[in-house]
């Protein structure tokens, strides 16, 4: 399905947005910071929220058959989890605490969908460039692969007041299927918050191929041609954008819509410092292999989350 195509029935009515809420924690400072927007997320909706870790075991204690050792690194992970609670949430209503091993990013993905989780927060640490080409990102990973929607606080995020959350939302698109399914969420959010919703999509500064332009231009179009081809182009944007919004769907804050002309994150990034939006929503294209795009350092999703300066909500499509 298109995202011009999404039906007025998939979008939800004015109730909580969040039921069931999974937060995966390595006790990090970036985890802690996902802890208190899950927290706020959870009174806000009402929601029932879990805890899990992951653990990372020693590839040598994995070749034996009931490791002493693995069964100590759990008790002290689970000591860990209860002290991360108190220190974050004393008193707090936790659903259920969990420690699990094994790989990170496919532990966290199916025990999300054995909670039944309709949304997941996590934190990361945003390696750029050659960290992440060599070590890779987990929190990309398992973004490309959860059964549900991903709420990821970077390390430039900040965290949504409470008493108002997600006033201004950001829903950026290229019109494909991860962004149909994050459009759901993004209106659905829009709807229950009372939220200004922004709908942005940027186009590439040039044209793919000459073809764009008329046969008699020469093989290097002129200024005149690239401008005249990005005004059309805009124009056409911005009434994919407006088609978005279902018929008969009525928002109590009129939406927005821009239409640009930049590199994917940095027109996403520009846009969201210059409306101060407090969430971006965007569409996470599955992967044949999310471990091997996990470690590319240039891909779109993982430079917004580096560098938004709020958490960043994305689902798989």
């Amino acid at each position: 399905m298109s995202i011009a195509e999404l039906p007025l029935a998939d979008v939800a009515t004015k109730h909580s947005v969040f039921h069931q809420i999974l937060v995966a924690t390595d006790f990090s400072q970036t985890s802690e910071r996902a802890f208190a927007e899950a927290l706020m997320i959870a009174r806000e909706n009402h929601a029932q929220l879990s805890l899990v870790h992951v653990m990372n075991i020693d590839w040598r204690y994995q070749v034996l058959e009931n490791p002493p050792e693995i069964d100590l690194e759990e008790q002290d992970a689970q000591q860990r989890v209860k002290a991360f609670i108190n220190a974050l949430a004393p008193g707090e209503q936790i659903t259920a605490t969990l420690v699990r091993h094994g790989p990170v990013a496919q532990s966290v993905a199916s025990l999300a969908s054995q909670q039944g989780a309709d949304l997941l927060v996590m934190g990361t640490r945003g390696r750029g460039g050659l960290s992440k080409l060599a070590l890779g990102s987990t929190a990309e990973e398992i973004l490309r692969i959860a059964p549900c929607p991903v709420l990821t606080v970077g390390p430039q995020a900040e965290i949504t007041p409470s008493q108002n959350p997600f006033p201004i939302i950001l829903f950026a698109t290229d019109f494909g299927k991860g962004s149909a399914e994050a459009l759901k969420v993004a209106l659905s959010l829009a709807q229950t918050k009372r939220a200004k919703l922004i709908l942005l999509h940027m186009t590439a500064l040039m044209p793919a191929t000459s073809t764009s332009f008329p046969a008699y231009t020469p093989a290097m179009p002129t200024a005149d041609d690239v401008q005249a081809w990005q005004s059309s182009s805009r124009t056409t944007c911005l009434l994919q954008l407006k088609a978005c919004i279902p018929e008969g769907l009525r928002l109590e804050r009129e939406p927005a819509f821009v239409a640009g002309t930049d590199f994917c994150p940095e027109g996403i990034l520009t846009a969201a410092d210059r409306y101060k939006v407090d969430l971006i929503v965007m569409g996470a294209n599955h992967s044949a292999s999310p471990k091997m795009v996990a470690h590319i350092p240039w891909t779109a999703v993982h430079e917004v989350v580096r560098k938004a300066p709020c958490p960043v909500l994305t689902v798989a499509g």
